[in-house]
């Protein structure tokens, strides 16, 4: 039993009910709200797993209803979950190696140029520098930015700075301000920071350290991190320019910005946070229909492997595009920049997608049944649930308690549940000694 529980494909989801747990016990104390006595059971547990899982989905207004101890309790999870996050699938992205043989590995690290499989202490220190010191930048550029330019008292900017820092960098999207960063849609010198924080978070371990290495050498950069550079560069482009078409018009969301400088910056940042922040400097509700839909694709596709994003993963998504593409083409190989995919890896990203599609159908599903909002409203919810984005059109406050719990299977599943199913299709290979004789049905 102690074996079984040990094993890394349940050790992750163990440590993040964990931390779910305690962050529930503290948010039910009264110190945590405002006013007197505690908050209700299931305030407390969406808030936890929204928090650990760096969602940002809220049922209640965080500076207003929560006290500073709330917020201090809520900013800690937030640092766990997603230092845990980048720790826990990185670790396990060795453990796996270390269950392979020695050529296995050898040619693994070669490829990868990402992990050093026999120094677990030297990955966890770069990580932890890694969050540190981008954390840190950003809370000293926004602190400034909020004392000398808005105003704001000396410690209320070093506060207000601190948590936003730390909620970009894990792409939580918790904000101490009501209407999130509303009040700073034509600033680019407080978004620029966040954004950057949101980039570097959610674009992957792998990537980060890869580049560390070898930034100024495109040529010996690892195929995983040239695939995810190449499909973040394109989904931004494609949020950005969407929205701009969609919502950059006087009747549209970007409407009430005065200028098109303005309102390419709220394109740009609303195509950031898709992926997986869940901020917004902009009215979700007031999105067009068409808008809406793009930004189900970027939640639903997500970040970079091994980082604080969600969604099931921007190399994922571009296997699968290659991998249709190589079929259209009737070549016999997946391949990009001169290297070739393995059927393992393309049968792991077809099944992830397809788990996706699934949790969230049964989940879009739940919530039409028990609520009176419109389709569009619902699956944008399900899905910035379980991608962990955190963006809503508005509804979440006003769901009933069981969409509610809905909701919080959905954030741990998609956050825990896609490293946990990864794993073990790594891990559980068989080999049969036979194979049965083959037969094409008939497919399309």
């Amino acid at each position: 039993m102690k074996s079984s529980l040990q094993h890394p494909a349940r050790l992750v989801p163990l440590a993040f009910l964990l931390a779910i747990a305690i962050g529930t016990g503290l948010l039910l104390l009264p110190i945590s709200k405002v006013g007197p006595g505690g908050t209700d059971f299931i305030t407390a547990l969406f808030t936890a797993t929204s928090a650990v899982c760096v969602t940002g989905l809220i049922v209640v207004d965080t500076p207003t209803y929560w006290t500073g101890f709330g917020q201090g309790v809520i900013l800690a999870l937030i640092q766990v979950g997603g230092f845990g996050i980048m720790t826990g699938s990185t670790l396990l992205g060795v453990l796996i190696s270390r269950r392979l043989g020695l050529r296995t590995r050898i040619i693994a690290q070669a490829e990868t140029r990402t992990l050093d499989l026999g120094d677990v202490t030297g990955v966890l220190r770069l990580i932890f520098v890694v969050t540190v010191l981008v954390e840190l930048a950003i809370w000293a550029m926004l602190t400034a930015r909020l004392h000398l330019s808005y105003g704001e008292p000396l410690s209320q900017s070093i506060w207000n700075g601190l948590f936003h820092s730390i909620s970009a960098f894990n792409n939580a999207g918790f904000s101490t301000y009501s209407d999130s960063l509303i009040g700073f849609a034509n600033d680019w010198l407080f978004l620029g920071p966040i954004m950057l924080g949101v980039i570097i978070g959610g674009i992957g371990f792998p990537v980060l350290a890869d580049l560390r290495r070898t930034l100024l050498h495109p040529g010996k950069w690892s195929l995983h991190t040239k695939i995810t550079l190449l499909g973040t560069c394109i989904l931004l482009a494609v949020g950005t320019v969407a929205t701009l078409a969609y919502e950059a018009a006087d009747t549209g969301a970007l409407g009430g910005l005065m200028t098109y400088p303005d309102r390419f910056l709220g394109a740009l940042f609303h195509s950031v946070v898709t992926r997986t922040a869940g901020f917004n400097a902009i009215d979700i509700g007031a999105l067009q229909p068409e808008t809406l839909l793009v930004t189900d694709v970027l939640m639903f596709i997500g970040g970079g492997s091994a980082g604080t994003a969600g969604g099931m993963k921007v190399s994922t998504a571009l296997v699968l595009i290659l991998a249709v593409w190589a079929e259209i083409r009737g070549e016999p190989d997946t391949t990009a920049f001169g290297r070739r995919f393995s059927t393992d890896v393309q049968r792991q990203a077809l099944t992830l997608i397809v788990l996706a599609t699934f949790a969230i159908a049964l989940g879009t599903l739940h919530l039409l049944s028990v609520t009176t909002f419109s389709f569009e409203q619902v699956l944008f919810e399900t899905i910035s649930a379980f991608a962990t984005v955190g963006l809503s059109t508005g509804i979440t406050a006003d769901l009933p308690p069981s969409a509610e719990l809905t909701l919080v299977a959905l954030m741990f599943i998609g956050r825990v549940g896609t490293i946990t199913v990864a794993t073990g299709l790594a891990l559980k290979r068989s080999q049969r000694p036979y194979r049965y004789p083959e037969e094409r049905p008939i497919v399309g």
